[in-house]
Order: C-alpha cells, then sequence, then structure tokens
C-alpha cells in the first residue's frame, strides 16, 4: 500500500510518519502531484496559520490537485480547515471540499484549546472500535461547527466538529498520532478503507 503524506510545509509531517510506522507501514513525504495522485492513501496535515498554509498549497498547484482526488484522504488539525470552504484565520478561502466554515472560539474560553479533550457522536467506519466519550489531542484556535458532514464531536465552549466526513475525504480537528490508542486505532481504520 503506497501512503503519502503532502509535504506542502505546513505540518507535523515526522510525528505522522512515526505514526504510521508504529502500525507496519511506511509512508512517503511528497508535494509531488503524480505522486500523490498514485497514492492508495493520503494524508493531509496541517500546523500553523490558515492564509500562509493556502499560499503554500496554491503555489505548487496542490489547492487545485486535493480536491478531486479519488481515494480515501485525512485532514489532519488545520487540513481538516482548510479542506472546508474558509477559515475566520487570515479571512482565507479554503478548498471547499466540506460545506463549511471555520470560525473562531469565542473570547469565553482560553484559545487555543491545547490538551485532552473527549469525542462523541461517532458517525463513520473512521470510528469502529472506539468508544464514545474517548479522548484526544487537541492544539487549535479555530473550529467547524456541527453540520450534516459532522462524524465526530467535541465540546469547548459549545459543541464543534471533531471529524467532519465527505464522500473519500475524511478530517479530524484533534492529532491522531499524538491521540495514544485511539489515534492509531483511527489511524488504522482509515489505512484499513
Amino acid at each position: 500500500m503506497k501512503i503519502v503524506i503532502i509535504n506542502y510545509g505546513a505540518g507535523n509531517i515526522q510525528s505522522i510518519k512515526f505514526a504510521i510506522q508504529r502500525l507496519g507501514y511506511e509512508a512517503v513525504l511528497s508535494d509531488d502531484p503524480n505522486e500523490i495522485r498514485n497514492a492508495d492513501k493520503v494524508i493531509f496535515p496541517g500546523v500553523g496559520e490558515a492564509s500562509s498554509a493556502m499560499r503554500k498549497l496554491r503555489a505548487s498547484g496542490l489547492d487545485e490537485l486535493v480536491p478531486i482526488l479519488k481515494q480515501p484522504v485525512l485532514g489532519i488539525c488545520l487540513g481538516m480547515q482548510l479542506m472546508c470552504h474558509s477559515s475566520e484565520e487570515g479571512n482565507t478561502k479554503g478548498l471547499g471540499i466540506f460545506d463549511t466554515d471555520v470560525v473562531r472560539f469565542s473570547n469565553k474560553v482560553k484559545v487555543p484549546q491545547i490538551g485532552w479533550n473527549q469525542i462523541a457522536h461517532l458517525k463513520s467506519p473512521l470510528f469502529n472500535g472506539i468508544r464514545e466519550k474517548e479522548h484526544i489531542y487537541l492544539v487549535h484556535s479555530f473550529y467547524a461547527p456541527l453540520s450534516a458532514e459532522t462524524i465526530a464531536e467535541s465540546e469547548y465552549d459549545i459543541r464543534y466538529s471533531a471529524a467532519l466526513g465527505k464522500d473519500n475525504f475524511y478530517g479530524t480537528q484533534f492529532h491522531p498520532e499524538k491521540s495514544s490508542d485511539v489515534g492509531e486505532r483511527i489511524l488504522a481504520n482509515f489505512l484499513g478503507m
């Protein structure tokens, strides 16, 4: 199985690569459109700020490639947010895969949310073998509101999308590669799709 982690200069790619190795697979880091197009599974990571990450995607043409991929694609954290229509962070136009907009947490809570939180209302094979209210690891100031494409929820000030799913695209606001056994199982479920 060929697993490609999209390397566009805005990712926590080494920790994802190590998590995949722990599952017994090897992943390639690449920004080559042909290599990404021919992968069996694609992971779209992201750490940092939305507008600068989108600039990097546009500069490499990957903003046009990612939305038309046919194989299973997993966006992680900022990667998931960039798969939405837009983000309030830097007033950024996203890839438009998920039919929602990313907004900032209110001033009623400390941002970013950093640390462990629970996921619930799990609605996807991505969460096979995962129990309701399991803990996952998050670091974020922006979130995708609940929508028809929400496949897992979390709560911090309000209930929001901890994960999104549409066709062959999946996104997790949390970091499965940093979420211990639960995250490892989620990554294994994705690789098994």
